[in-house]
């Protein structure tokens, strides 16, 4: 049903933290594979997909491209693309089945981003105040996700590789009106 694509820069912590939440949605089914797109080039990720079962691809280039990459090697008809350290909060599997069901049961397509949750563990600093009212007024940001179908993101023309900042981009190619902004959280470590 669903590919996770995570680019990670070699960092090992932060892709271990992302994976975490994922387990509830493997054992439902509801995430069919997981590819960590490495930038890093360190061993690190790639043992880490090979204990967590996850695909290993490494990967020379833009983040935009290993993000488009990681689309082109996908086999699932959802993608869902999550920055390495982002952390999804409990109940996002039932919610994303259901975001899923809607959008396949309607007539227009639709993308999703989750709520974005500050860490109850970082200190809250005036940039956090900024980037919260950013995101009121300019609409999320990649750090929150993104769960599409593939067939939209083709149709969109998926990450440009060589675009400076792809994924706001294809965020705001999505506009307000395609995106929902899901119940489930996303905190970022």
């Amino acid at each position: 049903m669903l590919s996770v694509i995570i680019p990670t820069e070699g960092a090992e912590h932060p892709t271990v933290a992302t994976l975490a939440p994922l387990v509830p949605g493997a054992a439902t089914g509801v995430v069919r594979e997981v590819l960590l797109v490495d930038r890093g080039g360190s061993g690190a990720i790639e043992r880490v997909a090979d204990v967590a079962g996850c695909r290993y691809l490494a990967f020379e280039g833009t983040r935009a491209a290993a993000l488009a990459a990681g689309a082109r090697q996908a086999r699932s008809p959802w993608l869902m693309f999550l920055h390495a350290g982002a952390v999804l909060d409990q109940g996002w599997v039932d919610e994303t089945v259901q975001f899923i069901q809607r959008v396949s049961d309607g007539d227009r397509p639709r993308a999703g981003v989750f709520r974005y949750a500050r860490s109850p563990y970082s200190d809250r600093t005036l940039r956090d105040g900024l980037r919260s009212f950013a995101r009121m007024i300019a609409g999320p940001f990649a750090d929150q996700g993104l769960l599409i179908a593939r067939d939209h993101y083709e149709r969109l023309g998926g990450h440009a590789p060589n675009a400076p900042n792809a994924e706001a981009r294809l965020l705001r190619q999505l506009g307000r009106s395609s995106l929902t902004l899901l119940h489930s959280r996303i905190v970022t470590v």
